[in-house]
């Protein structure tokens, strides 16, 4: 069923030379998109102003690296070969590659990406998610993997994700609530700093408002 599946994908590659240049380019270089919707998270919770939303976004990247790094001994071990090389009359527009097929890097990139950054909003989890489908699907595309590697990947992405942001994020929104009372502040929060409760009630050596004195 999967090669099923894959075999249809490549008919479809077939018919379709006027897609070939835009699925290749972002089958390639997508991962700069995933950068760019994690910066907008991180530009979006900096706006608001909360240092758990700010400890997510900064998260989201963390996560994604996790998430390749647990993938490298997974695909060494499972040493499936790329489509190319088992399906000789395909039509292949992915550069050829010695690295193996089984979970696919840039899906579990995708899937952690999409999962990380449904913590800080669901409408940029949800912009991710499309985009990670649209990465899967183009690594079938290219014929770069077969749809399992795909599957596998985004999931496995996913999971990684969820398990570390929530695992995290206590520390996390530790390091970004003193981060703001350091030079660092512009990177966790857009607001002014905030003025000292002693001056707005008076202080020491200085006379509240109103009383006449």
């Amino acid at each position: 069923m999967d090669v099923g599946v894959f075999d249809e994908v490549n008919r479809f590659a077939e018919a379709t030379p006027w897609l070939h240049a835009a699925v290749t380019g972002y089958a390639a270089y997508g991962v700069a998109l995933f950068g760019f919707l994690m910066l907008v998270g991180w530009w979006d919770a900096r706006a608001g102003g909360s240092p758990e939303r700010v400890a997510v976004a900064l998260l989201a990247p963390v996560a994604t690296g996790v998430a390749i790094a647990v993938n490298q001994p997974l695909v060494a071990l499972f040493h499936e070969p790329r489509p190319y090389t088992d399906h000789p009359g395909i039509l292949v527009l992915a550069t050829r590659s010695t690295d193996f097929s089984f979970p696919s890097d840039h899906s579990v990139m995708a899937g952690a990406a999409a999962a990380a950054l449904w913590f800080v909003s669901w409408r940029l989890g949800l912009v991710t998610a499309v985009a990670a489908a649209l990465m899967g699907f183009s690594r079938i595309y290219i014929a770069a993997h077969y749809p399992h590697d795909v599957l596998a990947g985004l999931a496995l992405g996913a999971v990684v994700a969820v398990v570390v942001v929530p695992l995290t994020r206590p520390l996390a929104t530790r390091l970004v609530t003193a981060a703001g009372h350091t030079p660092l502040r512009p990177l966790v929060t857009a607001g002014s700093r905030a003025v000292p409760a002693q001056l707005t009630a008076g202080g020491p050596g200085r006379t509240p408002p109103g009383t006449g004195h």
